[in-house]
C-alpha cells in the first residue's frame, strides 16, 4: 500500500527544500530515488536510492541527463563515499517484456528502497509514480533538477546501468552496447535487423519484436 505526503512545493533554488520540510515535519531518514533505462530497446531498467546525511551539499550534483559521463562517474564516487545509504535495484528485460516497463521501474526502485541501511521514514520519488511501500512518499515531478537526493540517485542509478552495458558488450558483440547503451540509435537497430535480438533484447518494444521469431510448432 502506498502512502502519499501532503508537504507544500518548496523553491526549486533551494536542491535541499524539499529534504528540510520532511526533517521539520520529523522525519530523520529521506531517500531520493530515480530510475535510468526506462526508453531503451535492451537491458534492464536500473533504480537507485540515496541518503545523504543532514544538511550535506555535493557541489556538481544534478539531474544525471545533464552531466558528462566524465562528471557522473567522478561524482558517483563522491556519493557512494559520502551517502548515509545507498541502494540499486534493477528488473531485467524479461520482467520488463512480462510485466510492461512501468510496472518494472516500480519494482526496482521498491528493490532499490528494501537495500538501503538504515530504512527511510520518508522518499521523495522523480516523477509522478509511487511505490508499493507503506513508507511516506512524495513524488516530484523534475524531481532530478528539484532535490539533491533525488539527483545523487539519478547519478547512481545511469553510472550502473551504464557500466552494466558495457560489460553486456563484451557478452553479446556487435549490438554496440557500450556505445548507445541500449537505447534505439540507427546502428543498433541496424544490428538488430542484421544479427536478430539478442538475450537482453526487451521482445516487447517496438524495433526489437519485429525480429522476434517464433519457433516452429
Amino acid at each position: 500500500m502506498s502512502t502519499q505526503a501532503e508537504l507544500f512545493s518548496p523553491s526549486p533554488i533551494d536542491t535541499l527544500a524539499f529534504e528540510k520540510t520532511a526533517r521539520l515535519q520529523g522525519y530523520l531518514h529521506i531517500a531520493g530515488v530515480d530510475e535510468a533505462g526506462r526508453g531503451p530497446l535492451a537491458g534492464p531498467v536500473t533504480a537507485a536510492a540515496v541518503i545523504l546525511p543532514e544538511g550535506m551539499h555535493i557541489s556538481g550534483v544534478d539531474d544525471s541527463k545533464k552531466l558528462t559521463s566524465k562528471k557522473r562517474e567522478q561524482l558517483f564516487d563522491v556519493i557512494m563515499s559520502k551517502a548515509l545509504a545507498v541502494g540499486i535495484g534493477t528488473a531485467a528485460p524479461e520482467v520488463i517484456d512480462r510485466i510492461n516497463i512501468l510496472q518494472a521501474t516500480r519494482l526496482a526502485m521498491l528493490k532499490a528502497v528494501e537495500l538501503l541501511s538504515p530504512q527511510p521514514d520518508y522518499i521523495l520519488i522523480d516523477g509522478i509514480t509511487l511505490i508499493d511501500s507503506p513508507i511516506l512518499q512524495k513524488t516530484v515531478i523534475k524531481g532530478d533538477s528539484l532535490s539533491l537526493s533525488i539527483a545523487a540517485a539519478s547519478i547512481i542509478a545511469k553510472v550502473s546501468r551504464d557500466r552494466l552495458m558495457v560489460e553486456m558488450d563484451t557478452l553479446y558483440p556487435g549490438y554496440g552496447f557500450a556505445g548507445h547503451k541500449g537505447y534505439g540509435s540507427a546502428s543498433h537497430l541496424e544490428a538488430i535487423r542484421r544479427l536478430g535480438p539478442c538475450p537482453i533484447h526487451r521482445l516487447t518494444f517496438g524495433g526489437v519484436k519485429e525480429h522476434v521469431t517464433c519457433p516452429s510448432s
